[in-house]
């Protein structure tokens, strides 16, 4: 069985709306929640996720937020945490992981976190039982590869991409695929720009996909309500696990 991430900016619109989606996604397809932390300069999202982060902040979304939905959640559903360094590392590195375990938190995703400097952490990362996600880009070479993904844990995030964002070309990832399959046992989950379209275009030799701007646009979108936008969220994760599957 394939599986499916789901990406959403915690606290957009509130934290008590942040816990209900996740809980609905859960129950619609999605293996695992990655809550985004907002942050001021994302640089690693496109313009839609930035939005969210910027509109999250402006609502007032405080670190201690996502603690809070972690709390509510994380009993039911697998959950990552998305965010910058920075955030992570002004709460202190030595007493966040302590309190990821705590909660029940299952890895975190760091974009901005090079491996080299991710390696100073890892004890403390498997002492706590979290796994720091590893990053793999179709332009790494086989030797990034191998070194990145020697101890990786819980799955490997492919960053698939071509071009500039919103070029339309499609990338082809058999070749990163198979390199990264040569060192490691670990599942590959694609992501960036996976939607009802793309899904199953993009996990063709993968284990899973990464799905997040398909549900922040929804998120973004004024002319619903709360309920209606869990409900067509819920939707579009059940059209990709249905689609990634068959």
């Amino acid at each position: 069985m394939k599986q499916l991430v789901g990406y959403i900016t915690t606290g957009y619109p509130d934290k008590n709306f942040t816990a209900d989606l996740a809980l609905s996604l859960a129950q619609n397809g999605v293996d695992s929640i990655e809550l985004g932390v907002p942050f001021s300069d994302p640089v690693a999202d496109g313009p839609i996720i930035e939005r969210a982060n910027h509109k999250a902040l402006e609502l007032g979304f405080k670190f201690q937020d996502l603690l809070d939905v972690s709390s509510q959640v994380a009993k039911d559903v697998d959950i990552l945490w998305m965010g910058y360094f920075n955030l992570f590392y002004q709460y202190n590195m030595d007493k966040l992981l302590p309190k990821a375990k705590e909660l029940g938190v299952s890895g975190m995703i760091i974009p901005d976190l090079p491996h080299e400097e991710a390696l100073r952490y890892k004890e403390l990362f498997n002492n706590n039982d979290v796994a720091n996600i590893a990053f793999v880009a179709p332009t790494d070479t086989n030797a990034r590869i191998k070194e990145v993904v020697a101890d990786a844990q819980k799955f490997i995030y492919l960053v698939a991409y071509a071009g500039i964002t919103g070029s339309g070309n499609s990338e082809d990832l058999q070749g990163i695929i198979t390199s990264i399959k040569e060192y490691t046992p670990t599942p590959i989950f694609v992501g960036f720009g996976v939607n009802e379209k793309t899904a199953k275009e993009k996990v063709e030799g993968a284990d899973g996909v990464i799905v997040g701007s398909a549900f922040i646009q929804v998120l973004l979108d004024e002319s619903l309500t709360k309920i209606q936008k869990i409900e067509k969220c819920s939707q579009i994760a059940k059209n990709i696990k249905d689609m990634i599957n068959s």
